[in-house]
């Protein structure tokens, strides 16, 4: 792969292996082709996918065991756990920003209050062996009769299954739950709840519920990393004379002041008004495309201003219109 693969997944060159597998995560799942109709999504992924894949197998692997290895513990000292549980939490843009406070629901396994996780409760009833019929014996290859191996020879079972669970032990539960969610997390990133995946039993502990934040399209900003860009028309005056403009962010409107110019399409950073920052990730940038709007329709006090406006300019026109200035010159010469 050609391209620098800290670029291309928007990381530093001395970013962790946490903050790599991160950006990885958001990276793909925005441009996965079963996601993204954008023609170059498929290009993309796979650019991403090598860049992830050069970066953990040549570049951090004595770096990414160190940290795995302080952060859990060793496999034979974990004690047995119970089944995780992921779910997708979808946020808008604003409230991922700002970080807020969300209610799940979701369902989850406890133990059977009836049989109180055992599986059996009730009488006990006696069946007959499928194998053998209840006679204790089958056939072997040799047609020869012997002990029929299900039942031991026995030809009945005696269980008390119970009637509630089946002979399971559980049972399916609703939970609601009311979450905190901090702010400037990003989409793919993951939010863990100890011990609120599946119950625990007597010899294990409940899993973790884990669920990664999804962040919603937003009808204008577009996030780019942590900077966020947007398109919004301007008048070709206000470019022409380098006017203060508000535009949108996402601490309110803001002024923006314009340097005077030529009336055309331009693109205008504002640092650090962008998507907030978190930990060592600083705010991103509000990037702005200014798309130029000539007036269509003047009424009679506006024609006034502007005339008097190009009247103004023609006067000093050799500083002004430098072009028309030496056109008239050599053309309409007095």
């Amino acid at each position: 792969m050609r391209r620098d693969p800290h670029a291309v997944l928007e990381v530093a060159r001395d970013a962790s292996p946490a903050e790599i597998k991160r950006a990885y995560r958001r990276l793909a799942m925005r441009w996965h082709p079963d996601r993204n109709e954008h023609p170059e999504a498929t290009e993309r992924f796979k650019q991403i996918r090598a860049a992830y894949d050069k970066l953990t197998a040549v570049d951090l692997p004595e770096e990414a065991e160190t940290e795995e290895a302080a952060a859990e513990p060793a496999p034979e000292a974990a004690p047995a756990k119970a089944a995780d549980i992921r779910l997708n939490l979808e946020v808008t843009l604003e409230e991922a920003a700002a970080g807020c406070r969300k209610s799940i629901h979701y369902a989850r396994g406890k133990a059977c209050p009836t049989c109180d996780g055992t599986g059996e409760a009730g009488i006990s009833r006696t069946r007959f062996c499928a194998a053998c019929h209840g006679s204790g014996r089958v056939h072997d290859a040799k047609r020869s009769l012997v002990p029929c191996p299900d039942c031991g020879g026995r030809g009945v079972f005696s269980e008390r299954i119970c009637p509630d669970c089946h002979g399971s032990g559980r049972e399916i539960a609703d939970v609601s739950l009311e979450i905190s969610v901090p702010p400037g997390m990003l989409s793919g990133d993951d939010l863990r709840l100890s011990g609120q995946g599946e119950p625990g039993g007597d010899k294990q502990r409940a899993g973790d519920l884990y669920l990664t934040l999804i962040i919603a399209a937003h009808p204008l900003y577009e996030m780019r990393g942590r900077d966020l860009h947007f398109s919004m028309p301007v008048s070709a005056i206000s470019l022409l004379a380098g006017a203060e403009i508000r535009v949108p962010s996402l601490a309110g409107a803001i002024a923006c002041e314009l340097a005077p110019g030529a009336a055309e399409n331009r693109e205008v950073r504002l640092s650090g008004k962008g998507y907030p920052g978190r930990g060592r990730n600083p705010a991103g940038d509000l990037v702005i495309s200014l798309e130029v709007e000539f007036p269509r329709h003047l009424n009679a006090r506006q024609r006034k201003l502007l005339l008097q406006a190009d009247a103004a300019l023609l006067a000093d026109a050799d500083e002004a219109l430098p072009t028309l200035a030496a056109w008239r010159r050599s053309f309409l010469a007095e």
